[in-house]
């Protein structure tokens, strides 16, 4: 008996490893140092900072997994895992600098797993964060087969008196908020039962998407914000908070960039829900409240400025081909969210 009867396939991984260097090679940075398959990578740290302070963030991408897994597409789940890492270092002013991955699987199928890291090379492209290295475990009898999951790793860095943690928020800021792609990565249990218990299927096309099928429109993945609002931050614009609109929506996240005695007033007629959310609520007879504290609603990241920094700041995101709109002000509470 050997390895391989056991269920671990060495040579597979061999090959997986082959597959992905140029992958890898297509993220890096200066700060690299080393190369792919060593045990640990190595990044120096940029110069420039007088107090620097990392931050880091870890995620997944959830039971969307089992979408990209019924469907054999794999190639977008890997920028929605390091989306998810990076919106959230991006909150407190940090430029994500590199991003690891975790994967682990049933027995290593090298083309489904390179797809995979294929999507998470992108998205570390996106975000301009080196791809520093990962770990792929093959568990036989842990998983079933064709099943993978994956956890992601992101370190960033931000000058110590540029932190922004919500104490730089006063009662009349405007609130910012940046359109979503859909769906992103959170909420899929609910999606699974919704499109299970009303008898669809992934590539059923209901009349609300306009020619598209539930499995394209919920594969898209997550945006990612870094480049845009790394840029507004870096051209002087005056940001006093940001959210990653995530698992628990607008109600859970936006008050965690806020003051205890501060809350949200909000106004969803100022943005477009996107259509997959209001067929989910149709067809799974969901309420608008619960809604809201599951999905992101069509805002995916949110942005608390001051009043005069509001027009401007719109007008460089447009310029940035992503979509941004006043959606509420900052007012006296208790860390709430009202108006939805």
């Amino acid at each position: 008996m050997d390895y391989r009867e056991a269920g671990v396939d060495v040579q597979a991984g061999r090959t997986f490893v082959n597959n992905i260097k140029d992958l890898v090679a297509q993220t890096t940075r200066p700060e690299v140092l080393g190369g792919l398959g060593g045990f640990n990578g190595l990044f120096q740290l940029p110069s420039g900072y007088h107090e620097p302070v990392l931050v880091s963030g870890t995620d997944g991408v959830g039971t969307k997994l089992k979408l990209a897994q019924a469907l054999n597409q794999h190639d977008t789940v890997g920028i929605d895992l390091v989306a998810m890492c990076v919106n959230d270092v991006l909150t407190c002013g940090a430029e994500p600098l590199f991003f690891l991955d975790y994967a682990a699987t049933s027995h290593l199928e090298p083309d489904q797993l390179t797809q995979v890291v294929a999507g998470i090379s992108a998205g570390c492209q996106q975000a301009g964060c080196a791809l520093l290295g990962g770990e792929t475990a093959e568990m036989p009898g842990f998983y079933q087969p064709q099943e993978y999951d994956l956890a992601g790793f992101c370190v960033g860095l931000v000058e110590k008196a540029k932190i922004l943690d919500g104490s730089q928020v006063q009662v009349g800021d405007v609130v910012i908020g940046l359109a979503s792609q859909g769906v992103h990565s959170n909420g899929f249990s609910l999606v699974r039962k919704i499109v299970a218990d009303g008898g669809f299927d992934w590539n059923d096309s209901p009349a609300l998407l306009e020619g598209k099928t539930l499995g394209e429109t919920l594969l898209t993945p997550t945006q990612i914000y870094v480049q845009p609002v790394m840029s507004a931050l870096r051209s002087g614009f005056t940001i006093h908070s940001m959210a990653h609109i995530t698992g628990g929506g607008l109600p859970e996240n936006l008050p965690r960039c806020l003051h205890a005695d501060q809350s949200a007033q909000l106004d969803t007629t100022t943005w477009t829900v996107p259509s997959i959310f209001s067929w989910l609520a149709e067809v799974g007879n969901v309420t608008s409240e619960a809604m809201f504290e599951t999905f992101n609603m069509g805002i995916g990241y949110v942005l608390v400025v001051p009043p005069d920094q509001a027009s401007d700041l719109l007008a460089w995101f447009r310029q940035h081909d992503v979509w941004a709109g006043v959606i509420g002000t900052i007012i006296e509470g208790n860390q709430t969210v009202a108006g939805l």
